[in-house]
């Protein structure tokens, strides 16, 4: 057995030969010589600092040397101990065990102690720069470690790249109040405005900016006596009337049961066009032909949203719905939605696309929106194509829908009527929708999971167009 212990303070080597025999102890035979020889050109080397945890290991292995030699020593007379007792009927552990036990916790804790007082004792600036630093040339490095002071020089947090400031730009610019009579005034919606608009598929009721010098460089006032709206959920039912002072919606909606006013506010009874009932047993009627509860329906888009009752009711029902319906000439419809607390914007469905990414929703509705859908080649069922989700479903009731029963009310011919659903389902048709369901006053239909089958069976269907290479998020 060869033990070899190095200790750069005493700078020399011993090497230790122990030879184990079976009886009579052991022989130790050591030699010396004088240590390093001269370094060979060829090598390098780094200096480990003295009193390190090298000198803790040295002491280790001397504190092993010496258990060796008491192990061997004590090892025949402890053998004869055990055969003399071998004889003796009552078992019980054998001395040498239990003092080996002993002396290996004794040299454990010997070398833990030794090894944490070299380390500590062994702590020291003086490091001389690594071959690491000398070779990737770390010049700063080497300077500063073999100094073997803590730098005097301050760290530079400042900026220095050359870009400008002007500081007078941050100057805040103070804008008067504007005129009460802009209380309602939205940006790009002025009705005296889109006046001047053609009226050809609903152009004027687009977003129409004024020029640069025409822009309003005040801000608009509150309406007189503006409250803070209602908090959910009590907002989804009541409005403040000093928020939105405008009675025309009860009175022209009073039979269809859209809003009502009582006292300072308004009440919203859920009622619309086509549900009378209320929002909530129309969309229970949505909910027995497409389910709305199963978690496939999250996201929705309402056309002609009137005051949103339909997209506040879905809320309830953990699904979120974009309403937006086009400013009328005395109000903007969807303030009394964002009064209510639901998402909704001013748009319409003209000559630009909606301003929403493609695949967005899950499920797309219609109640006598008075959306053309059958013109203009189905341009805007495509567009309706465009924000639905692969799978989503649009869902339409009003006219021309269930035509038999209402063509009276609607005060339109059955003929008319039949022609106009005709020409919705043969569009549908042609963007390889598949109609779920036709049941009372609603229809619905399916996108499907992509276009590939439809766009190749277009030798028959030229009409609508679906272009392979039409961005379908340019308009987002």
């Amino acid at each position: 057995m060869s033990i070899l212990f190095v200790s750069n303070q005493s700078q020399c080597r011993a090497n230790f030969k122990i030879r184990i025999r079976s009886t009579d102890g052991f022989r130790a035979e050591g030699s010396s010589s004088q240590w390093p020889p001269p370094p060979p050109h060829t090598t390098r080397t780094s200096q480990i600092p003295p009193g390190t945890s090298v000198e803790a290991g040295s002491a280790c292995g001397l504190v092993l040397l010496l258990l060796l030699l008491l192990l061997q020593s004590s090892r025949p007379g402890l053998m004869a101990k055990e055969q003399e007792g071998s004889s003796n009927s009552k078992p019980r552990q054998p001395e040498f065990q239990r003092m080996r036990v002993t002396l290996i916790i004794g040299v454990i804790g010997l070398c833990a102690t030794s090894y944490i007082l070299g380390a500590w004792q062994g702590t020291s600036n003086n490091i001389k720069p690594s071959f690491v630093n000398t070779k990737i040339r770390c010049d700063n490095a080497i300077s500063h470690a073999s100094s073997g002071t803590p730098s005097s020089v301050r760290l530079d947090f400042q900026a220095h790249h050359q870009v400008g400031f002007n500081e007078s730009s941050l100057a805040m610019e103070k804008f008067p109040p504007c005129q009460l009579k802009y209380s309602e005034y939205t940006p790009c919606q002025d009705p005296r405005r889109a006046r001047k608009f053609p009226k050809s598929m609903m152009q004027y009721r687009e977003r129409h900016c004024p020029k640069k010098e025409n822009l309003f460089r005040c801000l608009i006032p509150a309406p007189p006596s503006y409250k803070n709206p209602f908090k959910w959920p009590q907002s989804c039912d009541y409005a403040w009337y000093d928020n939105i002072p405008h009675r025309e919606l009860s009175i022209e909606k009073a039979v269809q049961n859209w809003i009502q006013v009582e006292g300072d506010r308004f009440r919203f009874p859920g009622g619309g066009t086509m549900f009378p009932h209320g929002a909530d047993a129309y969309i229970d009627d949505i909910n027995a032909l497409v389910p709305l509860t199963d978690g496939n329906i999250r996201t929705a888009i309402d056309t002609g949203c009137g005051v949103a009752s339909w997209g506040a009711y879905l809320m309830k029902r953990n699904i979120i719905t974009m309403s937006f319906a086009p400013r009328d000439s005395h109000e903007a419809q969807v303030q009394f939605a964002l009064e209510r607390g639901v998402p909704a914007m001013i748009g319409v469905m003209a000559t630009e696309r909606i301003p929403y990414p493609a695949r967005a929703f899950d499920m797309a509705h219609c109640s006598r929106c008075l959306i053309p859908w059958n013109k203009l080649d189905g341009v805007y069922l495509i567009e309706v194509d465009r924000v639905l989700r692969p799978g989503g479903y649009w869902i339409l009731s009003g006219p021309p829908i269930h035509w038999k029963r209402h063509s009276k009310g609607w005060e339109r011919t059955e003929e008319d009527l039949k022609q106009e659903q005709d020409e919705i389902e043969d569009l549908a048709k042609r963007l390889c929708w598949k109609k779920v369901v036709e049941k009372g006053d609603l229809a619905i239909w399916q996108k499907p999971a992509n276009h590939i089958e439809c766009v190749d069976g277009k030798k028959v269907h030229e009409t609508p167009q679906i272009c392979k290479s039409n961005d379908v998020d340019s308009a987002w």
